[in-house]
């Protein structure tokens, strides 16, 4: 198992290629849709991974109350000094939440429906490499947009 220096390289590298990305942006740019109504803005993938990190490693590994709402997440917007403060923030918060983890015992929720009967919600230590997971993918996904966003803007 990896440890928690070695997730925190990875998850912290991820996210400061977001924060680059946003403050790359600026406010102008960061809360714009790329594309048809269904595609998200920078503003909205980062905050949605910041959703990520909250419910998988404070409420699933370290037992935190979380209030979550997914759906708003993808309907944020915001300047970049805020989002880049709340990242900073969860950046914070997962070390504070991995005095707490244990990778080999269970969730200390119950597994959201989705996630029975696969690894991911099966032991902390593999809900800890979701998060990894979900931050790799919409940090892809966040370079992507951003690079769709200049074309349609003459950047």
């Amino acid at each position: 198992m990896i440890t928690e220096d070695e997730f925190l390289f990875f998850t912290d590298r991820a996210l400061d290629g977001m924060i680059a990305v946003v403050t790359e942006l600026g406010d102008d740019l960061v809360n714009r849709r790329p594309g048809p109504p269904e595609t998200n803005s920078p503003y909205a993938i980062v905050t949605h991974c910041v959703g990520v990190i909250e419910f998988w490693v404070g409420r699933m590994v370290a037992g935190r109350e979380v209030r979550r709402d997914r759906e708003a997440e993808f309907r944020a917007t915001g300047t970049v000094a805020g989002l880049v403060a709340r990242v900073e923030k969860a950046k914070q918060q997962v070390r504070a939440d991995l005095a707490a983890a244990d990778p080999r015992a269970p969730l200390r929720q119950e597994t959201p429906e989705k996630y029975r009967g696969t690894p991911i919600g099966r032991t902390q230590g593999a809900a800890l490499l979701h998060v990894y997971e979900e931050l790799a993918q919409h940090r892809g996904h966040l370079e992507l947009t951003r690079d769709v966003l200049r074309v349609h803007n003459g950047s």
